[in-house]
């Protein structure tokens, strides 16, 4: 590995989005931005489609063989509050954060630029305003009556002072091989963007960190049945729901599967934490997943790439988001 900078001060961000309204989701992203840059964040990370929400409960009127009017009509509702790659929303996002000089991490329903197709997305975004983007492989379970299966944006890594930096949505972590193309580039620092609040998911974070000695950015979103706007199919489907439907649980593990940060449960708020990168490459020295604790003539992983560059730097990634479709 390259030499890292010392320290990363990050941010991540637990907080409910405005559901379904992507103008108002998108100013309350840039104001947190403002608020956590504020407080000396260099890296800022927000939940799983923090825009426009994550529609959890509702089923769209989609039963096997039949849909309903009411339910086409609450998902051209998604439809139209989802964003393009290359959009003016997420033009803000990257001037903003150009304008403060840190990385962001975020996730959106993208909006396919030619088909009507949406996507569970991740924009990852250098000071320089320049930009990667990541398309859910698989969407999980009924997810995929909404999302389609990611067609491109398939693994992309930036390079940071901090080392590579990636990420995989939500259950894109429970797929061996999709974690295993992160380890191949040397992911140091692993962003998951996830809509997981159970115990369980807790125990996989720690595992994944000691897998492959990285930190684990553990990124979810709070809201409650309130949050939900009035729909025209899904009102005994959120009526069903909890109180709180999502109660958080974000936090930073550390290469050695240890807190790095508090874990924040049941109310918005950002988690914030101090990374020291020299930990990373130290806690390789008996297990580097992908190096010296290998055995590539046993087992190896194929990966299709979109983009043939093993690892892009941000000032080469303005290029490929103005060119994104």
């Amino acid at each position: 590995m390259k030499p890292l900078q010392d320290t990363c001060r990050i941010a991540v961000v637990q907080a409910a989005p405005v559901m379904f309204d992507k103008d108002a989701c998108l100013q309350k992203a840039l104001e947190l931005i403002d608020s956590c840059a504020a407080r000396g964040a260099e890296l800022i990370v927000f939940p799983e489609l923090f825009l426009p929400g994550y529609p959890y409960g509702m089923t769209y009127g989609f039963t096997v063989g039949s849909r309903t009017a009411a339910g086409r009509e609450d998902w051209s509702t998604y439809y139209d509050n989802s964003l393009l790659a290359a959009g003016p929303e997420l033009r803000r996002l990257r001037d903003s954060a150009r304008t403060h000089g840190v990385y962001i991490s975020i996730g959106y329903s993208e909006r396919d630029s030619l088909l009507a197709t949406l996507y569970n997305s991740n924009l990852m975004i250098a000071p320089d305003g320049a930009a990667l983007n990541h398309r859910k492989l698989k969407p999980t379970g009924s997810e995929r009556v909404v999302w389609g299966d990611g067609d491109r944006d398939f693994f992309p890594v930036m390079d940071t002072p901090w080392g590579p930096m990636g990420n995989l949505i939500c259950w894109e972590s429970y797929m061996p091989l999709e974690r295993t193309a992160l380890y191949q580039k040397g992911v140091a620092i692993y962003i998951s963007p996830n809509t997981n609040d159970n115990p369980e998911w807790q125990h996989t974070i720690r595992h994944i960190a000691i897998e492959g000695h990285c930190y684990f950015v553990n990124c979810n979103m709070f809201f409650t049945r309130a949050d939900y706007p009035k729909t025209a199919s899904g009102g005994a489907e959120i009526a069903a729901l909890p109180e709180i439907v999502c109660r958080g649980g974000s936090c930073v593990i550390d290469p050695y599967g240890h807190e790095a940060s508090e874990t924040l449960w049941d109310r918005e708020g950002v988690v914030y934490a101090e990374l020291t990168m020299r930990h990373v490459p130290a806690s390789r020295m008996e297990h580097d997943v992908c190096g010296h604790y290998a055995r590539p003539d046993v087992l190896s992983l194929r990966v299709k790439e979109d983009d043939p560059p093993r690892l892009t730097k941000p000032k080469n990634c303005v290029k490929l988001i103005k060119n994104l479709y």
